[in-house]
């Protein structure tokens, strides 16, 4: 699911408009896996309505050098794949649906190369 928006809505905000679009749509969705911008108890509650669990990957507690958090790789590893398309390196696009279809075209492109295989 990919939702595109402008930079003054807060990521709570943006985590609602991703939730709507999902309901209904993925029966096997349980865990959705959030990093601390998501947090807050009424974000949690709402998702909880969906039957859904929403858990924040956190660093550990007085960790003063790097480490890889639980599941954060994934999504670093997923903007790093977007960031070689030259058309999603910067935001050249004027409507937030054009970045929306840019990314899906992307993640396709990826699917389809690595089917080929």
């Amino acid at each position: 699911m990919v939702v595109v928006t402008a930079a003054d809505v807060s990521d709570r905000a943006g985590a609602r408009l991703v939730a709507g679009h999902l309901r209904g749509r993925f029966a096997r969705l349980v865990t959705l896996f959030a990093d601390a911008g998501y947090s807050g108890q009424p974000l949690t509650a709402w998702m909880l309505t969906f039957g859904w669990v929403l858990e924040i990957v956190r660093g550990v507690v007085g960790q003063t050098t790097f480490e890889v958090q639980p599941k954060r790789w994934i999504v670093e590893r997923t903007f790093g794949w977007l960031n070689r398309y030259r058309r999603l390196s910067k935001d050249y696009e004027e409507l937030p649906e054009t970045s929306e279809v840019m990314i899906l075209i992307a993640m396709t492109h990826l699917m389809l190369q690595r089917v080929r295989k």
